[in-house]
Order: C-alpha cells, then structure tokens, then sequence
C-alpha cells in the first residue's frame, strides 16, 4: 500500500475519533475536539463574514435556518476569502429534490473557478458517473452515492494532501484520486477526455493552493457547520508517514 493510502485511511479513522461532526455536535460551532486539534470555524451561522461571491461582490442571498445559500447569491461561488493548499473541510449540505451545486476548492482565479479549480459535486439523484454527488467533476467518478436523501442533510468530509484528494460522504469514503496522473492536457489517466483545457495546462501541474466555496448553479441549496483543518498547520497523526 502507498504511503498516501495510508496516511488517507489513518486520517479517516483519527478524524472520525477525534474529530468528526455528529448529531450531538453545536450548530456551526466547533467542539472542544476540534478546537484542540487546531480546527477552523469558517460559518458563524449568522452572517458572512469572511466571505464574498468569487465577482467580489458582497454575497445577496439571505442567511436560511443557520445555513449559507449560494442561490441567487449575485456570483457563481461564495468564496472564503483565504485561501488555503493542504486542508481537510467539513459540512454539512442539503438538496431540494432537484439539485446542482459543488464545493469548489483550490480555486487559484475566482473570476475564471471552472478552469482554474477543482468541484466536488453536489447533485441530487442516485447516480455515480463523473456529474453525479461525490464525484471530483469531470475527473474522477465516485466508488458508490452515499449522500441522504433530498431535504436531508448529508455530512461531507472533503481531505486535499498534496495531489491526492479523497471525499467522504456520511462517513464513507467515495471517491478517491491521484492529481499527479492527470498529465495530458484534456485527458484522464485511463486516456478519456475531460473538459479542462482552457489554459492548456495538464491537471497535474494546477496549483495546489486556492480558494474554496460553495456553487450557485441555479437551485436552492444549505451548506452549514463549515469547518476547516488546515494540514499546513495542523499536520494530521502519521500525515505522509
């Protein structure tokens, strides 16, 4: 097993131990768990502070029940305004039952996040193609869909460790992959074509630090419980080891 692998399925286990939201967790806010781990509260539940669409336009949309909502938010993504390279972030997502959203992350230009970045997406339905919930879109198919059913809430737990990125879905791993093999331009490492060629640049030399932020594809959708571990900083137990 490589050493990645390993270092994915030890993270796993110490964040679900140590630092894994559940139903007994305080709404967006972090627990005593997570603030001694090194944790970052980037939703208060109130208000956007710390946040703007990727246009750099203060966000429109109304605060919901405690939850974010990208809908009709005056951008394409509500973005964090820091960015951030190696980082695990959590939160928690839910779908009317017609749904087309993403968490986009590593954005290196928010005016241009679609061929500068990377989504993980969050689209009602039940498939596991390459456009459906879990997927890293366009590059890598997620292994089953776990998400919860529409109007429920789904927890996401998305881990970004150099090029390997790897999304957990109510506690399941779903979808991972490999950056670095992502080294043709418009192509997959299986030789399929996928849809990032604009910059003529391969996936595998995109940078690795960006913005992160919620998309608004045209459907209502909450985000809340937005936390995020940055691995620059807070390196997790066997990280790399």
């Amino acid at each position: 097993m490589t050493s990645w692998k390993i270092w994915m399925l030890t993270g796993v286990v110490w964040m679900t131990s140590v630092a894994g939201a559940n139903a007994a967790d305080p709404l967006n806010e972090l627990t005593k768990e997570e603030r001694q781990a090194g944790w970052e509260l980037l939703f208060n539940g109130e208000d956007y502070t710390g946040w703007m669409c990727n246009n750099g336009k203060e966000i429109a949309s109304p605060i919901e029940d405690h939850a974010m909502v990208p809908y009709k938010s005056g951008g394409y993504l509500i973005i964090h305004k820091e960015p951030v390279s190696d980082f695990i972030l959590k939160c928690d997502v839910k779908m009317p039952e017609q749904c087309n959203s993403g968490i986009f992350f590593r954005v290196a230009d928010p005016k241009d996040p679609v061929q500068t970045g990377f989504e993980m997406q969050v689209m009602s339905g039940k498939g596991t193609g390459y456009h459906d919930f879990g997927a890293v879109y366009d590059l890598a198919k997620p292994a089953l869909n776990a998400a919860s059913p529409t109007g429920e809430w789904t927890a996401i737990k998305l881990i970004c460790k150099g090029p390997h990125v790897q999304v957990i879905v109510n506690g399941k791993v779903t979808t991972e992959t490999d950056l670095s093999k992502f080294t043709e331009v418009g192509k997959r490492p299986d030789g399929s074509k996928h849809k990032f060629t604009k910059h003529g640049k391969p996936v595998s030399e995109w940078p690795h630090k960006g913005y992160v932020g919620f998309q608004d594809h045209g459907h209502p959708v909450w985000y809340r419980n937005v936390k995020l571990l940055d691995l620059t900083e807070h390196p997790a137990p066997n990280a790399g080891k």
